[in-house]
């Protein structure tokens, strides 16, 4: 399994308002290969960008943890649901316009599934 190291970034695939606030808190970054680690994504963004930016990201050594927004992650499920490693971890967020909707996280989904309500008593 791989092993989370120190220094490694969060990156965002998300609308222009959720990488907007990421960035003004400081997360933007650009590395030596001049790859930034946000995908900022339009009404007109073609589903194969979407799917690039998040192969990329996931890909990545410099990356630890991946944003989604939950709306652009439905675009992509399929992509999303084939995903299972555990660095870059993957999380699905929220918009300011897409409210989250915890039936639709597959990851959540898959998290639920590896316990049961016997292993918390």
């Amino acid at each position: 399994m791989a092993q989370a190291r120190a220094g490694r970034l969060l990156a965002v695939i998300g609308d222009e308002d959720t990488c907007t606030g990421f960035l003004l808190g400081g997360i933007g970054e650009i590395n030596a290969k001049r790859q930034s680690n946000f995908f900022v994504v339009k009404k007109d963004t073609p589903v194969s960008e979407i799917e690039e930016a998040f192969r990329q990201f996931t890909s990545r050594d410099d990356v630890a943890i991946v944003l989604i927004n939950q709306h652009i992650g439905q675009e992509i499920r399929h992509v999303l649901d084939a995903y299972d490693q555990t660095v870059p971890a993957v999380l699905e967020i929220p918009s300011k316009e897409h409210p989250y909707d915890p039936t639709k996280d597959s990851i959540l989904r898959r998290a639920k599934g590896m316990f049961s309500a016997e292993d918390f008593r």
